[in-house]
Order: structure tokens, then sequence, then C-alpha cells
């Protein structure tokens, strides 16, 4: 059965000259026996006309919260609850503005607000818009709270400039829904533990030790994961990001040893680990109980190894159970990888350099290696949340074989 088949999909049409591929994109999903609702905000309206919506799907196309003529309600909370996915296409930098920020002021909006399915964003705009900085930040914020990003094309613009903000062709959006809906729960039954964020070592009430690890690599995990069924528990160190997914159990952690404890009683009963923590190989021999004077000119710190939870899930691992390492290199980095790969008994080692740009720590991007026993494969530099899709592909392997 075609992926899309019975699925209800709302459509977001927003005010962008490339709505008129809207009656592409929603012909192509009715022929694939999806059923579609289409939402379009009133700007939506001056490019493309509800009757030849309508006409389309066999539904009135709803754009205003309610009837002028009867006073009747659209309620956008009934259709978060209805579809199995929001596709928002075109998605005008207003609009991705307005999603990023909670301004709900259409019906457009406060339905992908009470939207309890995946939302996929198609954005459209010129090119200078889409490169702008606050757009590149709305889009990274979209991701960062789980929506899909349909990158934009390159080529010809209204403005007749050339560079990317084309909407993605109709046919390339249905490809992508189609291999999400068909990889969607791939890992159902799954339960799997992931590490994320830094630890923080304590030295005193006022000062540790620390990373300049974020999180994201490891929520982005824990979201793609979950958004693919499996049953995910996130022991997550010090980091103000959130994850979303309801299927995502997340423990809060600051320490190493306290992350230990955590991974090490969890993972008895997983499927699989991917251990992304940025973890403190060293902590203080003991913490000050009250905050440490500027009494001295030198002030010497006596530090200890800290246990090594890859090591100890390592030796844990019963057969049938996979367990995924990250190695972050400064120098001779395939090598040290490949070392900590066949020490820590991994099913495979996703390494990444502070010498390439844009990836590791503090980015919203990361470019990876995956090496395993006898191979390796090296990704370009992507998105974190399609860096996060990557890994567990391989992972999903690792179960099938």
């Amino acid at each position: 059965m075609n992926a899309l088949e019975g699925k209800k999909i709302v459509l977001g049409i927003t005010g962008s000259i490339a709505a008129y591929k809207a009656c592409h994109l929603t012909r192509g999903l009715i022929k694939k026996g999806a059923e579609a609702q289409i939402v379009i905000t009133p700007a939506g309206k001056e490019f493309i006309t509800p009757v030849t919506l309508s006409a389309l799907t066999g539904k009135p196309v709803v754009s205003e919260f309610f009837s002028r003529r009867d006073g009747s309600w659209h309620s956008h909370v009934t259709l978060g609850l209805w579809a199995d996915a929001m596709v928002i296409a075109p998605a005008t930098a207003s609009t991705i503005g307005k999603m990023a920020n909670g301004i709900a002021d259409n019906m457009l909006i406060t339905t992908y607000l009470s939207m309890k399915a995946p939302v996929f964003v198609a954005p459209a705009m010129d090119l200078d818009m889409f490169a702008h900085p606050s757009t590149r930040q709305n889009l990274q914020r979209l991701r960062s709270f789980g929506n899909h990003i349909i990158e934009p094309a390159t080529g010809e613009l209204a403005s007749h400039l050339e560079g990317k903000g084309r909407m993605e062709e109709p046919e390339n959006i249905i490809r992508f829904l189609e291999e999400f809906f068909s990889t969607s729960q791939d890992l159902a039954g799954k339960k799997i533990l992931i590490t994320a964020g830094p630890t923080y070592e304590k030295i005193d009430p006022v000062r540790f030790i620390g990373n300049y690890s974020s999180g994201k690599m490891g929520i982005a995990l824990a979201e793609t994961c979950a958004q693919r069924g499996a049953e995910v528990t996130l022991v997550c160190g010090p980091t103000p990001l959130q994850a979303v997914h309801p299927g995502i159990r997340r423990i809060d952690v600051e320490s190493a040893e306290d992350m230990y404890r955590e991974a090490t009683s969890c993972f008895g009963h997983m499927d699989a680990a991917i251990l992304c923590a940025a973890v403190a190989d060293f902590t203080p021999e003991q913490a000050a109980d009250n905050k440490i004077k500027r009494e001295k000119d030198i002030l010497e710190l006596r530090l200890k190894p800290t246990r090594d939870i890859a090591q100890a899930l390592g030796e844990m691992k019963r057969d049938g159970q996979k367990l995924i390492g990250f190695a972050m290199e400064t120098c001779d980095e395939e090598a040290h990888a490949r070392e900590k790969l066949k020490k820590k008994h991994l099913d495979f080692i996703v390494l990444n350099s502070l010498n390439d740009k844009g990836a590791g720590f503090r980015c919203d991007t990361n470019k990876i290696t995956i090496l395993t026993q006898t191979d390796s494969t090296a990704y370009p530099l992507k998105d974190k949340t399609e860096v996060a899709a990557d890994i567990v592909d391989r992972l999903r392997l690792l179960f099938k074989s």
C-alpha cells in the first residue's frame, strides 16, 4: 500500500507567488490516496482562490475563524486532532516568523499551534529573505520544536534573481512525505537510551568544570527516535533545550557520576543506547563546601578520573543490544575513534572533528563520519536534525542484521 494511502493531511497555504504550486501538491496528495483539508491565510487568497482549492479537495477551504454569514466556528483544535500531518507549502518568511514565536493571528497559525501530528514546512521567498539571519534563526527554532523543514530549491525566483528560495516542487514534497511515513514507525517497540549535553563537575557551590556542549545533537537524536516509534529515555546534562515529543522520558543529571548511575541503571532493559553526551573525563577529588576565596596567586585542583559510561555499557551489553558512541577529536581523528570503537565494544562510532567548520559544539550543523569495525561512511555538513536521521538510519540497519 502507498505510504500516503488514507493519511489525513492539513495543507496550509500562505501569501506567496508559489501558492499556485499548492494546486499540484493537493492533486498529487489525493492521487496518492490521501485526504486533504486546506487552511489558507487571507494573503494566500490573493494568489489562489478557495473555489479552485475546494474543487480539488471536495472540502470547503478554511480561512477565517468563523463564517461571517452564520457565525459557525472553524475549530483549529479539531483539525489538530484530525490530521496525520500538516504541510505548510508555501511558507512565507512572515508565516515562519509567526510560527517560531507563537503569533496566532490567523487560522493557519492557530491550527499549527494546536497540531498533534508532525508538521512539514516548505519555505518560499526571495534569496535575501531566506538568507537573512532572522529567517535562519526562525527556521532553526522550528526545527528545535520538532518540525520538519523541506529545504527550498535553487533557481530563478519571482524577482528574476537566481538563488535559494524556490519552494520545493510538489512531487518532491510528496516524496518527502512518503519517505517519512514509510519509515515513521520503523523503531516501533524499541527502547532506546540516549545521553545528551554536558556534565558539570563541581569545584565549589558556584564553580564547576564543564564543556561547550549544548545538547542539540543528543536532543535531535531523541526526537528522531521518538518520531520513528521508539520509546526513548533521555539522560540529559545541564541544558536549557527541551525535548518536546511525548515519547521521550527525560532524566536530568548534572555530573558525570550522576549520568553514569542513570545510564547503567537504565541500559539493562534497552534495545540500544546512543551515547552522545560530552561527559567529563575528570572531576575534582573533593568539592569545597563554601566558595573558594581568592587568597593565593595559584590555586591547585586535584582531579580524578570519572567512571567511563561507554566502557561500562560495553561490558554490560548482551546479545542483540546495540551500542553507539561518539568521538569528538582534534587530531588523528580516525585513529582515536577506531581505538575507542574497539575498546568499548561499540557497534559503530560517530566521529566529528573540531577542525571542520560548522561541526561540533554550539553549532546547528554537524559533519560526521560513521565508523564500524570494517568500514567508514563520511557525510557532508548538515543540520543536526538531518544528521540525527542519518545516525538513526544506520541504527535501524543494525536491528535488521
